[in-house]
């Protein structure tokens, strides 16, 4: 999912006219891996689709071995696929876990999503994050998949593939997933946690019912992670859950030199500024951004953005400065930071190894 994109919203709605068999495989149920939030944080790495793959295995063990907790993938429309790029990240690491963020819900059946995470838990028990979301909306309505509730069909694969994973028996006869008597043959030991991508508060409220964690894209600021973790706290209520984890993209751009990491942060986080209403909103700087792209144009704020805008949506600048973000980002309520590499930047990575990771693993 690129980060800024919008994504679809629909109605809210409770998974309908489902049964559910439940058979356990083997001699007992298999447990739910998850972890839950801490006050340990957690530190991840975005690969960016954008990146060649073949840099992928090399990458991985490089961000593994400068003391990354975490590598992110995108399964971004017309760009290499997240799934078989998980599976590079996963054997070419021995502790890194790898999140997938986001699946597109609307396209993928929950059966074969369900067999696609089984090889990957089973093969790297404990090290794979897989999650799902409504996906860009125009990319769903590009390729024809878009639906008439993008909620529902969250809900309903959600919903489907963890019992699908826990070697349920399922009988679903949802508004878009149906399934008949569907059992998964082989099931992981460790079913690994599953994340909802969601930005607006319909969909951070079923992440709270439905996920085993959420996801914040980039542009999220601590307010808007504060206002996030409200609204998956109420949809945690709804659905009787108690264990929930927030990761958190954030832009971070590092360099001794913090005027230049600054530009470079304005450039990437100008381009997408006028389509995060959301994150825009809990700001409270709606109007004030409004007023500033009519006045600067678009070109204009990629060089002029305020600097309380670019310490609101990334982390930009000095060691020093990169790293109080970061804190903030934290105390804002994210369980993991995910560092995310400006678009098509493969030097982040060194950066972070050199500037940053020495101090982040202090915060742990």
């Amino acid at each position: 999912m690129e980060a800024g994109e919008v994504m679809v919203e629909g109605e809210m709605a409770a998974v309908a006219n489902e049964e559910i068999v439940v058979t356990p495989v083997g001699a007992q149920f298999r447990e739910l891996s998850m972890q839950s939030a801490t006050s340990e944080p957690a530190f991840g790495v975005i690969f960016h689709p954008r990146f060649p793959p073949e840099t992928l295995a090399d990458y991985a063990r490089r961000a593994e071995a400068i003391g990354f907790d975490e590598l992110w993938l995108w399964d971004d429309c017309f760009l290499p696929g997240a799934l078989t790029s998980a599976a590079i990240a996963l054997s070419a690491t021995q502790y890194l876990k790898v999140g997938i963020g986001l699946l597109p819900a609307t396209v993928y059946n929950p059966v074969f999503a369900a067999m696609e995470i089984t090889t990957l838990a089973r093969a790297f028990p404990g090290r794979i994050l897989p999650g799902f979301g409504h996906g860009v909306g125009s990319w769903i309505t590009q390729i024809g998949a878009a639906p008439k509730s993008s909620l529902k069909t969250l809900s309903e694969t959600v919903s489907a593939v963890r019992r699908l994973l826990l070697g349920e028996v399922v009988t679903t006869r949802g508004d878009y997933v149906r399934l008949e008597q569907v059992q998964m043959e082989l099931i992981p030991d460790q079913v690994p946690p599953l994340y909802v991508g969601a930005m607006r508060e319909k969909s951070l409220k079923l992440a709270g019912r439905f996920g085993d964690g959420t996801i914040l894209t980039g542009m999220s600021s601590p307010d808007y992670v504060r206002w996030a973790v409200k609204q998956i706290h109420a949809g945690m209520a709804e659905g009787g859950r108690t264990q929930h984890r927030v990761v958190a993209y954030f832009d971070v751009k590092v360099n001794p030199d913090g005027e230049s990491a600054r530009a470079a942060a304005r450039r990437a986080l100008g381009s997408r500024l006028p389509w995060a209403d959301i994150q825009v909103s809990t700001l409270g700087i709606a109007e004030e951004v409004d007023s500033f792209v009519q006045a600067h144009g678009r070109e204009g704020v990629t060089r002029q953005m305020p600097d309380e805008w670019v310490d609101a949506f990334s982390a930009a600048g000095t060691p020093e400065q990169a790293l109080a973000s970061i804190r903030r980002m934290i105390d804002a309520g994210a369980d993991s930071v995910i560092f995310q590499p400006l678009d098509g930047d493969l030097a982040c990575l060194e950066e972070y190894r050199q500037y940053l990771m020495p101090h982040v693993k202090a915060m742990r």
